[in-house]
């Protein structure tokens, strides 16, 4: 069983962002995105500020969100990059495991990653993923760069509040067929 300390607000103002996006693609009828929360158990809580210090997760989480575009079955999950070098150990086997499955049922798998120093967004389809984790379990980097990236799929929030994810669920539509 995993430990979680809390790190305070660590990956929340990507996590608003989108799930502010999502409410907002729903209001307007084209998408229907679910937060997916983390089953964990309380060991710690800080009783002064009601905030949980110390749990353990019940059992493996897959992604953060899911549900559907226009019909289209939509999972993805939300991660934070400080440097130019995203670590693949920030994405776990199971979440690739389970993309690839949703994949496999036809739906869309892909991560919204936020480079925190550049203040930019990425849209990292599935089949980059899988690419880069390939290479890492055939012994090669464990790890991609920012320069290893499709410049295509940079996003820049729209109005300064929404991810404009659904632009690029559409693109990434367009490259499969």
């Amino acid at each position: 069983m995993a430990t979680w300390n809390s790190r305070g607000l660590r990956g929340s103002t990507l996590e608003d962002l989108i799930n502010r996006t999502n409410e907002r693609y729903e209001e307007m009828g084209l998408a229907l995105i679910q937060k997916i929360p983390t089953p964990i158990t309380p060991i710690k809580i800080d009783k002064e500020n009601r905030h949980i210090t110390l749990a353990y997760f019940e059992k493996v989480s897959t992604v953060d969100y899911i549900g559907a575009v226009q019909g289209i079955p939509v999972c993805f999950d939300a991660k934070e990059c400080k440097s130019d070098t995203f670590p693949l150990q920030n994405i776990h086997e199971h979440q690739v495991l389970f993309m690839e499955k949703f994949e496999k049922q036809e739906g869309i798998s892909f991560l919204v990653i936020h480079y925190t120093e550049k203040n930019v967004l990425y849209y990292m389809r599935f089949n980059e993923i899988k690419k880069f984790w390939d290479r890492a379990m055939s012994g090669g980097r464990k790890s991609f760069r920012f320069e290893e990236l499709d410049p295509e799929y940079f996003m820049t929030l729209k109005n300064n509040c929404f991810v404009p994810y659904l632009d690029f669920i559409q693109k990434d539509l367009d490259m499969r067929e």
